[in-house]
């Protein structure tokens, strides 16, 4: 099994439930599992899928047996029977998009060395992406730790790069620094771009420059999609602020616009029924949480807005502690998505 195909489905089994909601709509969570009648999506209780446990070994969340028949499996197997998808690498792809992670940047046949992309576009935002590493480990893991922030190391929409350029207006000639890389993705799951944040020389924050943060690529209607949405979404501004809320509830399905100008734009997904719009306190934000509301319900979805006690949701987060910044999102999330905030 290759490296990536691990990956996926590790970030499958911890979005079990969003899986499931999505592929086996017919059936409903029960306590630790999700209960159906079958592969077929049939309504019953013959099928169950385990959404609490470890990522992978014995009792694994997102595995499945069904009773009736003997049958087991895990999520793969579940997008297999929902989709009708035979070939492996099409199945694989099917999963990215429903994760949000972004499709594999294409052989260098697509990308000539001698006919570069010019800065900016998508395909510069995707050899970036590719160049980047895994966070564990790295300077960018130390920053978002120094920010309250431990469960974005599994998220796949996030790396780190040791020599990202970076030049200041003014600046004659770039300077390589180390930077956390945020995929900038579409709803097919295509990269259209990147956003970086340059960090310090030992991570605990960002580096001490005019412009420390800087997108490239499409971003309106995109976003950094954290983790899955498929009837619910928490959609905000900033990066860290939206990584604060999936830390609270790494149950939540997490989206970050980047800037209160894209949040108004980003293309919600077909079939959200609830949308809670994470706003900072300040009148760009909120100016932008009416318009994406105006939209939202324009398209007849519910919409909540979820207001921090200081700032933003990274300052509570920091300031209180995870425990408390997700009782206050519970003070504020609907009846029906309460179960997202248990841990």
């Amino acid at each position: 099994m290759s490296l990536e195909t691990e990956e996926i489905l590790r970030d499958l089994s911890q979005n079990a439930e969003s899986v499931c909601r999505h592929y086996l709509p017919a059936g409903r969570r029960e306590g630790s599992y999700w209960m159906v009648g079958d592969l077929q999506n049939n309504p019953g209780r013959s099928l169950f899928v385990r959404l609490t446990g470890p990522t992978s070994g014995p009792g694994a969340r997102g595995k499945w047996t069904d009773s009736a028949t003997s049958e087991f499996g895990d999520l793969l197997d579940i997008i297999r029977e929902r989709t009708g998808i035979t070939r492996f690498p099409d199945l694989l792809a099917e999963a990215r998009m429903h994760l949000g992670r972004p499709q594999p940047v294409l052989p260098d046949a697509n990308f000539p060395r001698s006919r570069k992309s010019p800065s900016g576009t998508p395909a510069a935002a995707a050899r970036l992406f590719a160049a980047s590493l895994p966070l564990a480990g790295t300077l960018a893991e130390a920053y978002l730790r120094a920010r309250g922030i431990t469960q974005a190391l599994q998220s796949s929409s996030l790396r780190f790069h040791p020599k990202c350029w970076h030049r200041d207006e003014g600046q004659t000639k770039p300077v390589p620094r180390p930077a956390l890389i945020a995929a900038v993705t579409d709803g097919a799951g295509a990269l259209q771009g990147v956003h970086r944040t340059w960090l310090s020389s030992n991570g605990q924050d960002k580096a001490a420059v005019d412009t420390p943060r800087r997108a490239m690529g499409h971003l309106l209607g995109n976003a950094v999609r954290i983790a899955p949405a498929d009837q619910t979404l928490v959609l905000g501004e900033g990066l860290e602020t939206m990584l604060s809320v999936r830390e609270a509830a790494p149950s939540l399905p997490v989206w970050a616009a980047l800037s209160s100008g894209h949040l108004g734009a980003v293309l919600l997904p077909v079939g959200l029924q609830r949308l809670y719009i994470a706003i900072d306190r300040d009148p760009a934000g909120q100016r932008a949480a009416e318009r994406l509301t105006a939209r939202a319900t324009e398209a007849g979805i519910a919409v909540r807005v979820l207001e921090p006690q200081l700032g933003d949701f990274n300052d509570d987060l920091r300031a209180h502690g995870a425990d408390a910044l997700r009782q206050h999102l519970a003070e504020q999330i609907d009846p029906k998505d309460q179960h997202l905030l248990t841990i």
